[in-house]
């Protein structure tokens, strides 16, 4: 009894899971998994553990899947690692990624609103194929998402001509620090959650910094020495 209440009165949900995928097609019915990668950070865009302590696996293809002219054009070493040894099932995957959330932050809470958000760019396709291949870390997250697409077309719609450069390992790690980036990891999922870290950072400093709303006393009144 006291354990079942110790896990409802724990409140993960200012942890953000960041999360990416590559697949085989952008038709996500149709799509396989290529990789996953995951890591947590506090709402603060701190790690959760080490950098070491992130997943990144590349997810087992048997030789007749279809790939996307794209994908065959641009992702042609993972597709070999995904055809490699190197490579685990989608099930095993999913076992290795509730692993670490559990590691990071304990067992799972009862109740959904209580659970880590999922996060990431366009995040909502991560979503979809982890519903469809990924149901055992679903479960363990929020029912909301921290969507950062979201915040890049606001920004797009009011600078146009200025775009958070992603593609740079030096930019990210200006706003994110406690990114592991590789000398080339273009279209890795791994580089692409933290990525997504590191441009939330650029946007809560360009897009959403404003001065805090003044503390409230319990009678509603704004508290002595605070500033708006």
């Amino acid at each position: 009894m006291g354990t079942k209440k110790a896990r409802a009165g724990r409140d993960l949900s200012t942890f953000l899971v960041w999360f990416d995928t590559e697949y085989t097609t952008l038709d996500l019915d149709r799509a396989r998994l290529l990789q996953v990668a995951m890591m947590i950070t506090d709402g603060d865009l701190r790690r959760v553990g080490p950098p070491e302590s992130d997943v990144r696996l590349a997810i087992r293809l048997p030789p007749s899947a279809r790939l996307s002219p794209w994908v065959e054009e641009n992702l042609q070493p993972l597709v070999a690692t995904c055809r490699s040894a190197e490579a685990v099932t989608a099930a095993e995957a999913d076992r290795r990624l509730v692993a670490a959330l559990e590691k990071a932050l304990g067992p799972d809470v009862d109740k959904v609103t209580k659970r880590p958000v999922l996060a990431g760019n366009s995040v909502h396709a991560d979503w979809w194929l982890a519903r469809r291949f990924l149901p055992g870390f679903l479960a363990r997250l929020h029912y909301r998402q921290m969507d950062v697409t979201a915040l890049k077309l606001e920004w797009l719609r009011r600078d146009p001509s200025f775009d958070f450069e992603k593609e740079s390992g030096e930019i990210v790690r200006r706003y994110f620090p406690g990114a592991l980036i590789g000398p080339d990891e273009r279209h890795d999922a791994h580089y692409d959650a933290q990525a997504s870290a590191a441009e939330l950072a650029f946007y809560r400093k360009h897009l959403l910094s404003r001065p805090p709303r003044p503390a409230r006393g319990p009678g509603g009144a704004a508290k002595k020495g605070r500033r708006a």
